[in-house]
């Protein structure tokens, strides 16, 4: 399939900048994989399409503090880091990256928070805008670490729009912009994790997953719905856009799971049972993929996979997608149009910018179900 067949017209208003009210205020779109029959519901409806003893899968990351400012020496430029992943504990380098990158070059130093307690020598380049960073401090490592994290940003997708420079002369008003500020990033902080979120390491929330609250878990607990969690550290790729119209020339950027043997374990009794498996987000299917077996069984493993599901494609471990509703011709679109069939899928799109749905991270959900 070609990249310009899932482009389609989602007006900028749909595109959700905060998030409802309560985690289980969203609408759902229900889709019929085997009718195309499109359901209109929201989010304490879906413990109803499931029975006792069908499985759901969540992704139990964290995302950490990503996104910092910094100024380069000498120049005082400003420059923003964006930090993928820690490399070194002990030696503290890490892999970034850096924009506008064309400033920086090996050897530079940059200078992090107000008393510049913490910088950071470029020490190897990486891609265009990538970047290995070594941290010089006087702080033991587990602190160094509090302490980055505690100058950084949630890592909202560019879509998401946040204007934090406060350019307000009046000094009452600035008072009252700087109070809002604020409370924007608490929101931002706890609003952008899930619930259940543990392990960290994520670039990204696991969008899907946002919707749940305890209400909602609870739901499907009563209906004796299992619940099971596994790690799936999502990385900046999720918000690397499709840039090639053969989409068998795209390339995915690797991202580490973990799939616990409980896990395991839950798929084959639910297969065995003939229960649905739901998948939560397509970061959790990308991996049950990665490790499935012929027989549609997974295994206890810590690996990573940058593999990049387009139709068509059969698809072994879930048959049943919960998912969020994506930007035109990005990734996770082409995923759900894998599973939930292209036609089926685009005319679900369009029915959902029709009515009004909200579309991003921060948006509706919608479930794929046969």
């Amino acid at each position: 399939m070609k990249l310009s067949q899932f482009k389609f017209n989602l007006p900028t208003e749909q595109i959700a900048q905060y998030p409802s009210r309560f985690r289980d205020d969203s609408r759902l779109l229900v889709l019929h994989r085997k009718t195309g029959l499109i359901e209109h519901k929201t989010m304490p409806d879906l413990a109803s399409y499931f029975d006792e003893g069908d499985l759901f899968i969540f992704n139990n990351t964290r995302v950490f503090p990503a996104r910092l400012y910094a100024t380069k020496e000498k120049t005082n430029a400003r420059i923003e880091v964006f930090l993928l992943r820690e490399l070194s504990h002990e030696m503290r380098y890490w892999d970034v990256l850096v924009d506008p990158a064309r400033k920086i070059r090996i050897g530079n130093k940059l200078y992090f928070g107000n008393d510049d307690t913490i910088v950071a020598e470029v020490i190897d380049n990486t891609t265009s805008r990538g970047r290995t960073l070594r941290f010089l401090t006087d702080y033991d490592n587990d602190e160094f670490v509090e302490r980055l994290y505690a100058l950084g940003e949630t890592p909202l997708p560019k879509y998401i729009k946040r204007d934090w420079e406060n350019n307000e002369t009046d000094e009452e008003a600035r008072i009252l912009r700087d109070k809002e500020i604020k409370e924007l990033r608490r929101e931002d902080e706890e609003r952008y994790q899930s619930i259940f979120a543990t392990e960290i390491g994520a670039v990204a929330a696991p969008a899907a997953c946002l919707h749940f609250s305890k209400n909602i878990i609870k739901r499907l607990e009563i209906r004796g719905i299992e619940c099971e969690y596994m790690t799936s550290h999502m990385g900046l790729g999720n918000f690397k856009p499709v840039d090639v119209e053969d989409l068998t020339k795209h390339k995915v950027d690797s991202e580490q799971f973990i799939i616990p043997e409980s896990l395991a374990k839950a798929v084959d009794r639910a297969h065995a049972e003939n229960h649905r498996v739901c998948a939560v987000g397509t970061e959790i299917m990308r991996a049950l993929e990665s490790v499935a077996g012929t027989q549609g069984q997974v295994t206890a493993i810590n690996a990573w996979t940058n593999k990049f599901i387009f139709p068509p494609y059969d698809f072994m471990v879930a048959n049943s997608f919960f998912v969020n509703l994506y930007m035109p011709q990005s990734s996770q679109l082409m995923m759900v149009a894998s599973f939930a069939g292209y036609d089926y899928t685009m005319a679900a799109y369009k029915e959902a910018v029709k009515e009004g749905y909200r579309f991003g991270d921060y948006g509706d959900a919608m479930l794929v179900i046969d």
